[in-house]
């Protein structure tokens, strides 16, 4: 038997990172789950591009500025790409995979760094991301280094509670606002930042339904996994109208700001108005939540269909609150003519400056 290629090592020790994180991120005693599982994930990545480019001999170490030929050392060992740059190289015109990882390698920085104690509410608000960043290591892995190496041998899916009992789903929903504020603004400043093909990817952000059904036969598996894309037109509707009707969601879907930090309609024609070139106000603020669909017209049968990632209805107050996300998207896209044309619906009529 011939010695095993070089790269099937480094594969091995990703997949253990990978296996790793999964154990923390179930572990519900552990500490500080979700940091772990980030930064074994990031190794786990890390591992899998490496090996990737030892299978197809791309020189991943940085060449020393001084020495021609040299490359540069650290405490002997030769320095290598980080991850960053490793992902640019595998995916250099960008893409929903891409995407979730640089979310993940920044949003490293801020757990690890400064927000110890907010394990339990970064949870759910990252929840579609993290299985997204999982599954798409799954598919990575499998498709550049075969089906002996899935993770699928050695992970289990966990026993959970989620959002299957009322109190659970008003657990989940307190425990949103707990969320400290600066990472409310980093998650929704990230998706604000992102084209609307990119934010619905499911590799970027994944969203799952689960039904309770009586198993039909032994033979069954207690978990049945269908893609979204895999099911047939009648399949499709019935999915979509248990989405509007349902309570069958495992996590409430993209919720990147809590109440106390959503904007009147005020506020928000108020700071659009002041950092784009172009006049904007109430009329034009109408239109775009209108042409953008994001909150039902006034009197409508349900008005909580909103996009939640930009505005959320108040059943208090009966209104609607605008998030910090919404209010980035509109700058954004209101900052260009073009942008404005397709937001608003009007040509734009440039803002008169005053001394």
């Amino acid at each position: 038997m011939g010695r095993p290629p070089s790269w099937r090592r480094v594969v091995l020790a990703s997949q253990g990172e990978a296996a790793v994180a999964v154990r923390l991120y179930n572990e519900p005693t552990f500490p500080r789950a979700l940091e772990a599982f980030v930064v074994h994930m990031h190794l786990a990545w890390l591992y899998l591009l490496q090996a990737e480019f030892v299978r197809d001999k791309v020189d991943f170490r940085f060449p020393d500025p001084h020495h021609k030929g040299w490359f540069e050392k650290v405490d002997g060992e030769h320095k290598t790409w980080d991850l960053s740059k490793s992902v640019r190289q595998r995916w250099p015109d960008g893409g929903a995979v891409r995407t979730n990882l640089e979310f993940f390698i920044q949003l490293r920085n801020r757990v690890e760094h400064r927000h110890a104690g907010a394990d339990e509410s970064m949870f759910e608000a990252v929840a579609g991301k993290s299985h997204a960043f999982l599954l798409n290591y799954e598919e990575e892995l499998t498709q550049q280094f075969g089906n002996e190496f899935s993770m699928a041998k050695v992970l289990r899916f966990p026993v959970f509670i989620g959002t299957f009992t009322e109190p659970a789903e008003e657990a989940l929903t307190r425990l949103q606002k707990t969320l400290p504020a600066d990472l409310h603004r980093f998650l929704a400043e990230f998706d604000a930042g992102l084209s609307d093909d990119i934010r619905r990817d499911s590799h970027y952000n994944l969203r799952l339904r689960v039904l309770l059904e009586a198993s039909a036969s032994k033979a069954d598996m207690a978990i049945q996994f269908d893609r979204y894309e895999d099911l047939t037109d009648d399949q499709r509707a019935t999915i979509d109208q248990l989405g509007q009707s349902g309570r069958v969601i495992v996590r409430q879907q993209d919720r990147p700001v809590s109440n106390q930090n959503l904007h009147k309609p005020s506020s928000v024609i108020a700071e659009v108005a002041d950092q784009i070139p172009f006049v904007f106000n109430s009329y034009d603020f109408s239109q775009a939540w209108k042409k953008g669909k994001v909150r039902p017209e006034s009197g409508a049968t349900n008005p909580k269909r909103t996009k939640a990632d930009f505005c959320v209805y108040d059943t208090l107050h009966r209104d609607y609150g605008y998030t910090d996300a919404y209010v980035a998207y509109l700058v954004r896209k209101c900052s260009t003519a073009e942008g404005f044309r397709a937001v608003v619906g009007r040509e734009p009529r440039p803002r008169v400056q005053t001394e």
